[in-house]
Parts: C-alpha cells; structure tokens; sequence
C-alpha cells in the first residue's frame, strides 16, 4: 500500500517522503504505521498527506472476522489501513508545485487524460 501511494506522488510530481513513525506516535491497534509526507513550498515543510498501518490482527479480532486456513481451522485475518492520498491534501499540494510566475498553475502530465488541460490560467482558463 505505501509503494502505490509512492508511486502516485510520483506520478503526480510531488517531492515526498517516507516516514516510519515510532511507536508513541502510532495508534493503538498498530503494528507499524508509515507517513508519507508531501513537500508543501508555500509553508516551507513536509505535511502528511497518507498514512500506512499494519494493524496485525488486533482490528479483526475486535470485529469477529475470520478466515478459514489451509488446515481448516478458523482464525483472525490480518489487516491493514491505508489513507490513500485524500484530495483536499493532494489539491493543494499540486497547486503549490505547479503555480508559475504569471499566477498560472502548470498540472502533472499524468492529469492531463483526466482534465483535458495542461494549465489553468491566472483569469481561471485553461489551456
């Protein structure tokens, strides 16, 4: 899960990072947890933009879910949570990266097929 929202940031041409967070940090059903941290120009500093967890089978056991092994016997599944890369962290991130001296922001190539435009113009067109 942290290689395919690595992978999107890539895409997108964001500058990013990877943190694995130390267990204080982590919540309670976690087993490991990874940030994944966008560089934001316009504030100077990484913000979360995606979080991993591996939460074992803690999740599973608190909500009766089980999966039937190759023996046949009945146990918890393991379970993982992921944030994906949430729009209303991933917009402005690509507005900042993507803003030009004449106020245009200039979209990732990856965008294009979806919007049918490269650049928004300062006056709110696109081209």
């Amino acid at each position: 899960m942290v290689g395919h929202a690595e992978e999107r940031l890539r895409r997108l041409e964001l500058s990013f990072r990877t943190v694995r967070l130390p267990a204080g940090d982590m919540g309670f059903s976690a087993r490991t947890t990874y940030d994944i941290e966008v560089w934001l120009p316009g504030g100077g500093s990484y913000r979360e933009i995606s979080s991993v967890s591996d939460c074992g089978t803690l999740q599973a056991r608190r909500a009766g879910i089980r999966v039937r092994r190759g023996d046949g016997r009945k146990s918890p599944a393991a379970t993982l949570n992921g944030s994906a890369l949430p729009v209303g962290q991933t917009g402005p991130a690509l507005l900042e990266r993507g803003v030009r001296d004449d106020g245009s922001v200039v979209l990732p190539e990856a965008l294009v097929p979806y919007t049918g435009f490269r650049r928004i113009l300062p006056g709110g067109g696109t081209e």
